[in-house]
């Protein structure tokens, strides 16, 4: 597979996850609001520092806008299938201003395009209202709902689980932005 290290949208740039980038992740990953709807979290530095020790460029990135990182995000192939899986969060700050859907159209193209997949899929927490409609907003189409598949932390409770896919015919096709 042709993995890259950088990426670039319109806004922003999606780089490769160094040591020191661990306080800025850190921000968001340690913020109990902000990883509400995660099955990890909130982290603790030592956490958020092992983390990053076990990220690899071209598959996980850090979101930057304008010189500061807002949050980082990943794709994850396989190879035998040709297939691949996305996940991102955001500082709550940067929500509800189309940097998800933007990170996310990329992160689809990249995978489409530049390695090759055939098959995309992203599961989010149901309730997150904002990751399902960036997926919706990418021509992604809802697949399948687990009812109490994981346990998040933060609110202490089971939460359903949506994933959401699109097969590499369709972005062809023009079936997405």
């Amino acid at each position: 597979m042709n993995y890259k290290e950088q990426l670039n949208t319109k806004r922003l740039i999606l780089r490769a996850i160094h040591p020191d980038d661990w306080a800025d992740v850190y921000s968001w990953a340690g913020n109990a609001s902000n990883v509400r709807y995660m099955f990890w979290g909130p982290n603790t530095e030592d956490e958020t520092k092992a983390f990053i020790e076990i990220t690899t460029p071209g598959k996980d990135f850090l979101v930057v806008l304008d010189g500061k990182t807002i949050g980082s995000c990943g794709i994850y192939p396989d190879a035998k299938n040709d297939t691949g899986t996305l996940g991102w969060i955001l500082h709550m700050d940067y929500h509800k201003q189309g940097y998800g859907t933007e990170l996310c159209g990329e992160l689809l193209r990249y995978g489409f395009e530049d390695l090759k997949l055939r098959r995309i899929s992203a599961p989010c927490a149901a309730p997150n209202y904002g990751s399902c409609r960036i997926m919706e907003r990418n021509g992604m189409r809802r697949e399948a709902l687990h009812v109490k598949k994981f346990w998040a932390r933060v609110d202490e409770e089971w939460v359903d689980e949506a994933v959401y896919a699109l097969l590499a015919q369709e972005w062809f096709d023009g079936g997405c932005l």
